[in-house]
């Protein structure tokens, strides 16, 4: 149930921001056992001088294609699963659309179950919706 906002400067193609988007997802599966089809994603992309960022701080140097990924789960993950994520989802990005590492931030927050509503009005991840016909 992650969802992810994606922060990068415009310009890039719909090719690339769905590889950009797939290569997010399929790092999410593979490290954090994300059903392939739980995926809710934001890509916002900005104007020169709208993506604020030291080129150099701790890595680096970054370039105009920065990319950062702010990504917001539920259920907590341990560090060597968060290290496995960060260096899958580099690893494919560099596969799908030859990012360079250092072009590369992501955030990682948590959340309590009750902090979800994903339709109706509902805390969704603790309650149950109401079953047909009973009141």
């Amino acid at each position: 149930m992650p969802f992810s906002r994606i922060a990068l400067h415009q310009g890039k193609s719909a090719d690339y921001l769905r590889r950009l988007s797939d290569s997010l997802q399929q790092s999410l599966v593979d490290t954090f056992s994300v059903p392939p089809a739980d995926k809710f994603q934001v890509i916002d992309q900005y104007r020169p001088g709208q993506l604020v960022y030291d080129r150099d701080y701790l890595g680096g140097p970054r370039s105009a294609d920065f990319v950062l990924f702010y990504i917001t789960i539920g259920r907590p993950r341990d560090t060597a699963t968060k290290q496995r994520f960060y260096q899958r989802l580099a690893a494919l990005l560099a596969e799908n659309l030859q990012l360079r590492p250092e072009d590369l931030m992501v955030v990682i927050t948590t959340t309590r179950l009750d902090e979800w509503s994903f339709s109706a009005g509902r805390a969704s991840m603790i309650e149950t919706p109401a079953s047909p016909g009973l009141t």
